[in-house]
């Protein structure tokens, strides 16, 4: 056993070994050692690499007239030529390869990119994103063209609608447009555009009757502090139909005390200190009696206040959120008396103000003459 170089790679190898570990050429019987030169070769060549020397003599003596150096040069380059033309024909089956395999992955993404597109231009509420759709995916599938399109009308259809609506102005167009395009690209607008009408409305008006009715309909509205305030300022100064039938019941109930003579029904419409009572400043109660004695003559048999339906009552704000209402009205005397001559019938001018307790702090009157 020699230790030799492999023709093939040139690393050193056993050349009783089964094939070069290094490059995997087979080794045993199939390399010959000149015997010229002493270069190791493989058996199958005609001659030696390096000197010629014919790997045969025999063959090379038959044939005188054989050229060795020729067919040693042809045989030596065959092998490397048949590497070579695999290599290339390796080389370009890989380029297809990769060229197929890079169009089918580009085609995967404009598909991926078109359904994307697609699925995006069909939850949207803008013309333009659909027109897009249409210009840049010209080879999309016709199902998917037909479908935008479609909605693409539609889209067009609304748009026109809310331009008559923002012509128009009105709040009714404003809702009718909503009904008909729920969900459109003009929602905020058109709901931004009845709040600011419905506020308008409210602050014309100025009542708490209007401001809460803006409340109602607009509960996140863009003005519902400003609203909130308004309201509780006009409630501060309107008097609230549950507040007049409070101070029309408060004086029937002291007319009618003066009717039947009740004294204790009477005191109890008043204040304990009254800052004025037919003009007598601080009067009590007792005061207001008094007056209920001095007004039954002696031949008066009946006495019958009714009060007219002419109420003004004005409200002022005090602490607390308690209020003071200052009150005029008129009421009619009816007199049944035994004496036919004189008055059974006069009307009164009431000027009055009602405290935060709901009884009357000040109260005068003034004949009417009729």
């Amino acid at each position: 056993m020699a230790i030799i170089k492999c023709p093939e790679c040139g690393r050193e190898v056993s050349d009783k070994a089964p094939v070069c570990p290094s490059c995997g050429v087979e080794i045993a019987g199939h390399i010959i050692t000149c015997p010229k030169c002493g270069t190791v070769y493989f058996n199958d060549q005609s001659c030696c690499p390096t000197c010629h020397t014919p790997t045969h003599p025999e063959t090379a003596q038959a044939q005188p007239s054989y050229q060795a150096e020729p067919v040693t040069s042809s045989s030596a380059d065959e092998k490397p030529a048949k590497k070579n033309t695999k290599v290339i024909i390796y080389s370009f089956l890989f380029a297809i390869v990769l060229v197929l395999g890079g169009i089918f992955v580009w085609y995967q993404a404009q598909g991926g990119k078109e359904e994307e597109a697609y699925t995006y231009a069909m939850t949207s509420e803008d013309p333009a994103v659909l027109q897009s759709y249409l210009t840049t995916y010209t080879n999309a599938p016709a199902e998917h063209r037909d479908s935008v399109s479609v909605r693409l009308e539609r889209l067009q259809l609304s748009d026109a609608e809310w331009r008559d609506a923002v012509v128009s102005g009105s709040k009714e167009a404003m809702e009718a447009y909503l009904k008909a395009h729920p969900g459109s690209l003009h929602q905020q607008e058109a709901l931004h555009r009845i709040d600011s009408i419905d506020w308008a409305i409210a602050q014309r008006l100025n009542t708490a009757e209007a401001y809460q009715a803006y409340a109602d309909a607009h509960a996140n509205g863009e003005h519902i502090d400003e609203a909130t305030e308004a309201m509780k300022d006009a409630q501060s100064k309107t008097v609230m139909p549950q507040e007049k039938d409070a101070i029309v019941t408060l004086f029937r109930h002291f007319f009618q005390s003066i009717n039947s003579k009740n004294e204790d029904g009477l005191k109890s419409t008043v204040a304990v200190f009254m800052d004025s009572f037919l003009g007598k400043t601080d009067a009590s109660p007792s005061d207001v009696v008094t007056f209920m004695k001095k007004i039954y003559k002696d031949d008066i048999t009946n006495m019958n206040w009714r009060l007219g339906n002419d109420f003004q009552i004005d409200k002022k704000p005090l602490d607390n959120d308690e209020y003071e209402y200052s009150v005029q009205f008129s009421v009619s005397q009816d007199i049944t008396r035994t004496d036919a001559s004189k008055e059974k019938h006069a009307k009164y001018l009431i000027k009055a103000k009602v405290d935060a307790n709901h009884l009357i702090s000040s109260f005068n009157m003034t004949k009417v003459l009729e």
